[in-house]
């Protein structure tokens, strides 16, 4: 074990380990070993150069800020959350290299690594045990061959970064496409998005939800419609409170086309052509990261430190909610008053892959993903509040959402639903969760793990676990 704790003596690293713990995690001796360690390890010598920049100890002026910046819900930045020892900043892919090796043989410790992404639950810089954080916010390059129709993306690159890039290398690239490390792009078509007024219970909001889910999961596969849902005062019930719904619609094609197609899928939603606007594809880029009316170049604006307080949680819907039970949910949505819904539906492409080809396997079966949202302004006793209204709206749809396993998104991260301690029972408290977000997919995902990191040094509190060690 000495040798792998090279290049300091084992005794003093267990004496470290332990200042380290009592301290906030953050003893100047920590700094000065990894530092050293990183120029060691870095690769070529012209990377080490900068090393001084990219590593911030709790001393650091700077400290405070580079790790507020890309924190995503300020739930996890308060006096009491415990902070990192140190935050690794790379510039270059060597320093990412060197920031492994150093952690895993300086003391060893935990680190968590960051790229900018909403983490909902902190997972990526809070941890109960000593941690530094690897923050991937400055590898954001886009490479963009348009001549070859190939883009190479690095893991901090937003995909409002991606979508500006592409487009000032190729103005005719279409709407509808993701962020992979590779990606090809079909032809250019116009984009129309839809904003037909919103319902309310009052104005028969429950028939547009009862035909939208029988449509937009099957519905043209260029058409995306998105269904909104939250309580809300009533215009026409002094002092009561109702349910809105509301539907957002991006399609890949003409107004006349979207026009024709709903007045004859969807006629609940009575769509005309003066609620529909033609947009270019990157001004619906802007509009459906909400940059209404913008430049482009506001894709680059990474908002930092701007986040609000939140709570998300998610479900899957696999048959259709019938009427009598959405106004059940109606009714305790009202009841609770703060949380709302998003009813985001899949089928299409989606359900073209075959749920064993990708870890990812909510596929052909599922009408649509929930997402529980509740979102405030101030810290303090609130929080609990919020929260314990969220937890209740889950309990209670438990009925109408998936089961064995109740099927969760993986983005929509929710410690709610299992965390990992990593101790005797690692495997079966990891099973937990992970059948949630991967259902079958868990035992490969168990199995790949435990061959590529054995002894589970890249962990968090809902990571994939190893497999139990045998005698």
């Amino acid at each position: 074990m000495a040798k792998s704790l090279t290049p300091i003596p084992y005794l003093f690293a267990i004496l470290l380990l332990h200042v380290v713990s009592a301290n906030s995690f953050a003893h100047p001796s920590l700094y000065n070993h990894f530092h050293k360690c990183l120029k060691k390890h870095t690769k070529p010598p012209s990377d080490q150069a900068t090393i001084s920049t990219i590593l911030f100890a709790q001393s650091n002026v700077s400290y405070p800020s580079v790790l507020r910046n890309y924190i995503r819900n300020p739930r996890f930045n308060t006096s009491s959350t415990p902070k990192p020892s140190l935050i690794i900043t790379p510039l270059h892919e060597s320093h990412v290299q060197s920031t492994v090796i150093c952690a895993k043989s300086v003391i060893p410790i935990q680190i968590k690594i960051r790229s900018g992404g909403h983490d909902y639950e902190g997972v990526s810089y809070i941890s109960d045990e000593p941690f530094i954080i690897l923050d991937l916010f400055n590898l954001r390059d886009v490479t963009v061959d348009a001549e070859n129709g190939v883009t190479v993306i690095q893991a901090s690159a937003t995909r409002t970064l991606l979508l500006n890039r592409e487009e000032k290398k190729n103005p005719r690239l279409p709407r509808r496409s993701l962020p992979h490390r590779r990606r090809r792009w079909p032809p250019q078509r116009r984009r129309v998005r839809q904003h037909a007024p919103a319902r309310t219970l009052e104005q028969n909001a429950i028939d547009l939800v009862v035909q939208w889910q029988e449509v937009a999961p099957r519905v043209d596969d260029r058409l995306f419609m998105r269904l909104l849902v939250s309580p809300v005062s009533s215009a026409t019930l002094r002092g009561q409170k109702t349910v809105r719904v509301s539907v957002v619609t991006l399609f890949l094609g003409s107004a006349d086309e979207l026009v024709t197609l709903l007045e004859k899928e969807f006629p609940v939603l009575g769509l005309n052509k003066k609620n529909c606007n033609e947009l270019t594809w990157i001004q619906s880029v802007l509009w459906w990261a909400s940059y209404n009316y913008t430049k482009p170049e506001t894709l680059l604006d990474r908002r930092l430190n701007s986040a609000d307080f939140l709570k998300r949680k998610s479900d899957y819907v696999q048959n259709p909610i019938s009427r009598d039970r959405l106004e059940w949910i109606w009714k305790k949505m009202i009841e609770l008053k703060s949380i709302l819904f998003v009813f985001n539906p899949y089928g299409g492409r989606m359900s073209e892959i075959s749920s064993d080809a990708m870890p990812f396997p909510h596929r052909a079966g599922d009408l649509f993903k929930i997402q529980y949202s509740v979102t405030w302004e101030e810290a303090g006793s609130v929080e609990k509040n919020y929260t314990t209204q969220a937890k209740m709206l889950y309990s209670y749809m438990t009925p109408f959402v998936s089961r064995n396993p109740r099927s969760a998104y993986l983005n929509y991260r929710d410690l709610d639903i299992g965390i990992n301690t990593f101790g005797e029972n690692s495997y079966e408290e990891g099973e937990v969760y992970g059948l949630k977000y991967f259902n079958d997919k868990f035992e490969r995902l168990v199995k790949v793990k435990s061959e590529v990191d054995p002894e589970n040094f890249f962990r968090n509190e809902q990571s994939i676990p190893v497999l139990p060690k045998k005698g």
